[in-house]
């Protein structure tokens, strides 16, 4: 039979219950997870890249502004910084040698830009930049410094990358925050070899703008992995939650046994772990239903069949203080002798039919050899001279070994109880024939007498506790009605069968046939 779990099967709505529970929770959580990291490196990644390419255009804007300035006469500098200043958006400062200010592209002509107070923004910037700090400590971004506009005089050594740029005689730039948090990109480098130096200055509140456009796009994919996310759990919920509650109520309604029609849900449609555990608690609860109704039958029908001697043997000795004749009194002690050793024989049988169950689940089955057990049993009986009148006869059918996976004790009692109840039945000098025959994957050892045979309808009846139909001849109370059903117990505990049928030869008598499972090396 195939495995439930790789049994694909599909809902009305068409989805695939084969699908594990694990798969579905790990799915859940990766999915949301996954999109909400990579959203993060994603904006992270994009920023970096924004500033480094500002951080190149700064360096070749002011390079080849430097380069202008260079080539043209002093006359002609102030003019070309305001143009430059005008056509890139730059605020261009020039200063000699001795780190005095020549010109001011914002002083020769009108500011390009101008810092946003931020004190006069509406509330949503407000939050904006609190997202931004949000997002710097998140992703742990090295602290940049606030723009500071310098105060008089307006000299080289308040911008530390002028020092850098003459020192090195290269190209620096540095970034700030304006008081809004948009960066601030400044780029010094030397014009020619004459200690004069440019600054350059740009308020980049593009890329502000541009990282948090990216950031609502972030925002866009958590906010449809988090719906994504709760409509999953709510899926899951609906599969896992809602027949888990359900198995939960039926299991303590059968747990508090007030209601014994309860019915176990067992989720046939589902092929997956809560359909595998809701069949499982169904056969369960029926199994413990099966087990309590037959404790209770089993102690009722107890209760029955020790009151009968019980009832006797009170009667003959409330009896004996009342009765003077010696011979009824040796009567009376004879019957409340007779009813002491049933009750001893009931105790020991009841005891016995109880425990089976339990002793063979703790036992583990060896190889059995059922021919040699039978001979041996059939010897035994015959030097204790058991079997009355009657005449035990072995035969076997087929070739190979017969050998099944058992415990030989409880087997043997199994042969002992069938024979004893052959030979009570066997008329005199009539055989009780024993027949065993190996078959593919079984072994039947049949019991069979020529006695009065059982009736059709009473066939499963004697496998019942308690359940006798002994001969008219036989003394009362020598049987407590357990012996067959003892040995079927038996016989299905080792996933064997026992039934009662007709002799096959079509004469009278009964035939109870075994069938045990034969011996394998795995």
């Amino acid at each position: 039979m195939a495995d439930p779990l790789e049994t694909a099967a599909t809902d009305r709505k068409g989805w695939s219950w084969s699908v594990s529970l694990t798969t579905r929770i790990l799915a859940v959580n990766i999915i949301a997870l996954g999109l909400l990291a990579g959203s993060l490196i994603y904006i992270d990644s994009y920023r970096k890249e924004l500033i480094a390419e500002r951080f190149r255009l700064a360096r070749a804007e002011v390079e080849i502004a430097a380069s202008a300035l260079r080539d043209a006469r002093a006359a002609r500098v102030p003019e070309r910084m305001a143009n430059i200043g005008t056509q890139q958006s730059l605020r261009l400062r020039l200063y000699d040698a001795e780190g005095a200010l020549v010109a001011d592209s914002f002083e020769l002509a009108e500011p390009t830009f101008q810092f946003v107070d931020p004190d006069a923004e509406p509330w949503y910037q407000h939050a904006a930049r609190v997202l931004d700090r949000g997002m710097d400590r998140l992703l742990g971004a090295p602290p940049i410094p606030d723009y500071v506009e310098p105060t008089a005089p307006p000299v080289a050594g308040n911008w530390p990358e002028i020092a850098d740029a003459l020192e090195n005689e290269t190209t620096v730039v540095m970034q700030r925050l304006a008081p809004d948090r948009t960066p601030v990109i400044t780029a010094a480098t030397p014009v020619g070899d004459t200690g004069t130096v440019l600054h350059a200055t740009r308020n980049a509140r593009d890329v502000t703008q541009n990282v948090r456009d990216a950031r609502q796009t972030m925002a866009i994919i958590v906010g449809t992995a988090l719906i994504v996310s709760i409509l999953l759990s709510l899926f899951l919920a609906r599969t896992i939650v809602q027949p888990l509650r359900k198995l939960v109520r039926a299991a303590v309604r059968v747990r508090l046994g007030r209601d014994r029609t309860v019915v176990v849900p067992r989720l046939p449609d589902r092929r997956d772990e809560i359909g595998l555990l809701a069949r499982a608690i169904s056969d369960m609860t029926a199994a413990l239903r099966q087990r309590i109704d037959a404790v209770e039958s089993f102690a009722a029908d107890v209760s029955h069949e020790l009151k009968n001697p019980l009832t006797s043997l009170r009667s003959a000795l409330e009896s004996l203080e009342k009765v003077e004749d010696p011979k009824l009194r040796q009567q009376l002690m004879g019957i409340a002798k007779q009813d002491v050793e049933r009750v001893d024989w009931l105790v020991t049988e009841i005891a016995d039919a109880s425990r089976i169950d339990a002793q063979i689940s703790r036992t583990t089955f060896e190889c059995v050899d059922m021919l040699q057990l039978v001979r041996a049993l059939v010897a035994e009986r015959n030097d204790r001279g058991v079997n009355g009148s009657a005449r035990l006869v072995v035969s076997r059918s087929g070739s190979g070994e017969l050998l099944v996976a058992g415990d030989g004790p409880r087997l043997e009692r199994v042969l002992h109880n069938l024979l004893d109840n052959a030979v009570s039945f066997s008329p005199d000098g009539e055989p009780v024939e024993i027949h065993l025959s190996r078959h593919e994957d079984h072994i039947d050892i049949s019991i069979s007498d020529y006695g009065p045979g059982i009736a059709e309808d009473a066939r499963e009846r004697v496998f019942e506790r308690f359940h006798s139909l002994r001969p008219d001849s036989e003394e009362f109370g020598t049987h407590s009605g357990l012996g067959l059903a003892i040995a079927r117990a038996i016989v299905e505990a080792h996933y064997g069968t026992l039934t009662a049928n007709i002799r096959p030869d079509g004469r009278a008598g009964a035939r109870m046939m075994i069938t045990l499972p034969i011996w394998t090396e795995d």
